[in-house]
């Protein structure tokens, strides 16, 4: 299904998103390969890369590119939400993580022109509600690698726990999540865009985490 709303992207942004990534995605090519390695060394024989269904631009379905982190067949043992110590994180995923790089592969999306460098969260099909205007208004855009809402809850599978945690995750994360890529889409430029790129590589890095001050939105 699609929320029939149109995109109106500035040009920069496709501008910005294939003079970024198509020369990071050619430079995370040997750290894909040292995983590779990572997980035979580990006895993981499983694949590489793991596609995950989620909704981008128009509400259309796209299949987003991640270095697979889980056992094989761990989503459909426990479900879409990565909880607290999930036992269905390989010990080279949970590093992977961590760093966030499970993520670079998505820099292929980026070139392929299915995501930008910088947007709203593409999310789990089975988490929109087309019904909701806020769903409906985050996805006229194309889906973002890093946002707003990704840097607000990069560590947010801390907060799932237990079996209530999709309930939570349906009724606050969730909600909190839209208002800051709404917030994103109201306020897109150039300059915030750099800004939230500067943030992402911070955490990659692991410089610790500074207060978006300026005209920061209220997650909630």
């Amino acid at each position: 299904m699609t929320s029939g709303a149109v995109d109106r992207t500035p040009r920069w942004k496709r501008a910005l998103d294939l003079a970024v990534s198509g020369p990071m995605a050619l430079l995370t090519l040997p750290i894909i390969g040292a995983v590779a390695i990572a997980n035979r060394l580990a006895g993981d024989g499983g694949p590489l890369l793991y596609r995950a269904t989620r909704v981008g631009e128009g509400g259309r379905q796209i299949t987003v590119f991640k270095l697979r982190t889980m056992v094989v067949g761990g989503i459909d043992e426990g479900g879409p939400l990565t909880q607290r110590d999930d036992p269905r994180i390989t010990r080279v995923g949970r590093f992977l993580r961590r760093h966030k790089l499970d993520e670079l592969p998505q820099l292929w999306n980026v070139v392929r022109g299915e995501m930008s460098l910088v947007g709203p969260r593409p999310e789990d099909p089975s988490f929109v509600d087309w019904s909701d205007p806020a769903h409906a208004a985050v996805f006229t855009a194309r889906p973002g690698i890093t946002g707003l809402a990704q840097l607000a809850y990069a560590r947010e599978e801390e907060l799932h726990v237990g079996a209530e945690a999709e309930d939570l995750y349906r009724t606050r994360i969730l909600p909190r999540k839209l208002r800051l890529d709404r917030w994103y889409l109201d306020h897109r430029a150039a300059r915030l865009d750099a800004r939230i790129l500067l943030r992402t590589g911070a955490i990659l890095l692991g410089i610790p985490r500074r207060r978006w001050t300026r005209r920061r939105p209220s997650g909630g």
